[in-house]
């Protein structure tokens, strides 16, 4: 087992006002974190999904002066690629308003007007880079092109996608602990920022705090930890195992930076895993690509249109009004022009805000025409195709569709006819995305309508009920998802998260088929009854003791975050 001390290197570190480089030691550790400013909120890294933009939707719930309170990673990027192909470098990473210059042309502080976007100074800091890789001159080179323009680099050990597999990277290198340790040493040693790594939980705890021990002692400076396994994916995802990640913080010296990931579906979640886990800061993936407001509490007061609450108290940020911050900075920071001038947001109880006509159709009912088109018609005049696009490298625009999915997962599934423009939309049109905006904002507007029409009795007499205590404990079991179920829901015009089924749920619906080997395993345990159903299903009764979990009560959530 290596030792858990480390070196400290003495680097040239360059100082924010551009002023000459000093010749100082790098810091590490704690002193590294604290000199972030101890950040407690940590945006994840993801891959095609925490790209800049993203980012910077993200740090908007905050005011201003708070919004670097929010550590965010960058989106995975690969480190072979980055050194080798410049194409893949201008198409990932966008610093500068020119080409990443190479490591040997220089180390100085780009000038103030240089800037572009990742990593900008003004308002994208503090931001850590992740790269996957296997190759310590790999993931040296690429760290070196990047080194000026971030804090520190990750090395990702958690991805668990067949993508990862079968380029040997990410979760499937934890059974090689000399290659992750020459990993982390090279930068440790060679970089003038730190290295920190994101990794998975082990088979056991004990396993689990030596490999961090290990990780420690190459030279990360920050460890985060997921909480689940990596089987634990797809509809196997399940709960992570928070007790784990207290396993750690009581076992290593107490100046160790831990990162606590996994099991976040809301804003109160954050204060629960810090409290059960010990960590010092908190991470979420999945919970903010369903709600990016998740990091920042709920404003104070009802005159902000742009979140709504209802009768009960309860409410959350508009899909409507998120996704209009969101084609703002896209016009502003990614494309370099104006919003189109918007009509001030819908607001169902303000006086001047005109009002629609509570709706009478189902929900998602698309308008048909009265008679359908004649045969001659639909032979001489079939629908225009849309135009082939070039292939856009942008990666803003790239990701919007997806985190738009994601986004408004509960409003499709309501409105077809918006899933439908959205899975249309092409990856440079910007104007098929603004009607898409438009479609949201008046299904919104009608279903606001809608609501205060059934409601209006409520809010007139105030009868509504006060509103719930988050702090009060929750009756979430881990054997069910329906507790989660039942905190998370809100209307379909909310931003809400997405609840995945615990696995056994998975397996009765019929959706997760199990192995032989499995099965075989969870019959022994007396948990799996056959029922004959297709492809394998089976029923799964829920074991009497709680699902990974030993010491912690947690929450049952059944997302990735």
């Amino acid at each position: 087992m290596h030792s858990n001390l480390s070196p400290e290197p003495s680097v040239v570190t360059i100082q924010a006002n551009g002023e000459p480089p000093l010749k100082k030691p790098k810091l590490h550790g704690r002193a590294f974190y604290e000199n972030l400013g101890s950040p407690k909120l940590i945006l994840a890294p993801m891959v095609d999904q925490s790209e800049f933009a993203w980012r910077m939707l993200s740090r908007s719930f905050f005011p201003p002066e708070l919004r670097s309170s929010l550590l965010a990673y960058s989106p995975m990027l690969h480190s072979r690629l980055f050194v080798k192909e410049s194409n893949y470098r201008a198409s990932s990473f966008q610093p500068l308003k020119t080409a990443i210059p190479e490591p040997s042309e220089g180390n100085s502080p780009p000038n103030p007007d240089e800037w572009h976007l990742d990593g900008n100074p003004k308002f994208d800091r503090p931001l850590f880079v992740q790269f996957c890789s296997n190759e310590p001159d790999d993931f040296l080179g690429a760290a070196r092109y990047i080194q000026r323009y971030c804090d520190a680099v990750d090395l990702n050990l958690g991805c668990p996608q067949g993508i990862a597999k079968r380029g040997n990277y990410g979760a499937f290198l934890q059974e090689d602990w000399e290659k992750i340790h020459a990993l982390i040493s090279a930068l440790h040693k060679d970089l003038d920022i730190p290295v920190t790594a994101k990794f998975r939980a082990q088979e056991t705890k004990e396993k689990t705090l030596e490999y961090a021990k290990m990780i420690l002692s190459a030279g990360a400076s920050i460890i985060t930890v997921h909480g689940r396994q990596r089987e634990q994916k797809g509809h196997n995802t399940g709960l992570a195992d928070w007790s784990i990640i207290k396993y750690l913080r009581d076992n290593l010296p107490p100046e160790t930076v831990i990162f606590a990931n996994g099991n976040i579906l809301q804003y109160q979640d954050i204060a629960r895993c810090l409290e059960a886990t010990g960590a010092d800061g908190v991470m979420s993936a999945e919970g903010n690509l369903s709600d990016p407001s998740i990091f920042a509490p709920p404003p104070v007061g009802d005159d902000n249109p742009e979140y709504w609450r209802g009768v009960d108290g309860e409410g959350g940020w508009r899909v409507d009004a998120v996704f209009r911050r969101y084609m703002d900075i896209i016009h502003h920071s990614v494309l370099g022009v104006a919003p189109p001038p918007r009509a001030p947001l819908f607001d169902p109880r303000a006086p001047s805000s005109p009002q629609s006509t509570p709706s009478t159709a189902s929900p998602g009912a698309e308008t048909e025409p009265s008679e359908p088109p004649l045969k001659k018609q639909r032979r001489t005049d079939p629908p225009a195709k849309p135009k082939k696009q070039k292939r856009c490298h942008e990666p803003n625009l790239v990701a919007m569709r997806s985190h738009l999915f994601s986004l408004l997962r509960a409003l499709v599934s309501e409105h077809h006819d918006i899933r439908n423009a959205l899975a249309r939309t092409q990856t440079a049109d910007v104007d098929s995305y603004e009607r898409a905006l438009q479609m949201v904002e008046k299904a919104v507007r009608q279903g606001l309508v809608d609501y205060e029409a059934s409601h209006a009795a409520a809010r007139t007499n105030g009868a509504q009920p006060p509103p719930a205590n988050a702090d009060a404990p929750i009756d979430d079991s881990t054997e069910s998802s329906r507790g989660a179920i039942e905190r998370c829901d809100r209307p379909w015009w909310i931003c809400q998260p997405y609840i995945r089924p615990l696995p056994h749920e998975a397996v009765e619906k019929g959706s997760l088929t199990l192995s032989k080997k499995e099965k075989k395993r969870l019959a022994e345990q007396g948990q799996v009854v056959a029922n004959g159903a297709e492809n394998g299903a089976c029923d799964v009764q829920a074991p009497t003791e709680k699902i990974a979990v030993d010491e912690v009560v947690q929450p049952a959530v059944a997302a990735t975050g």
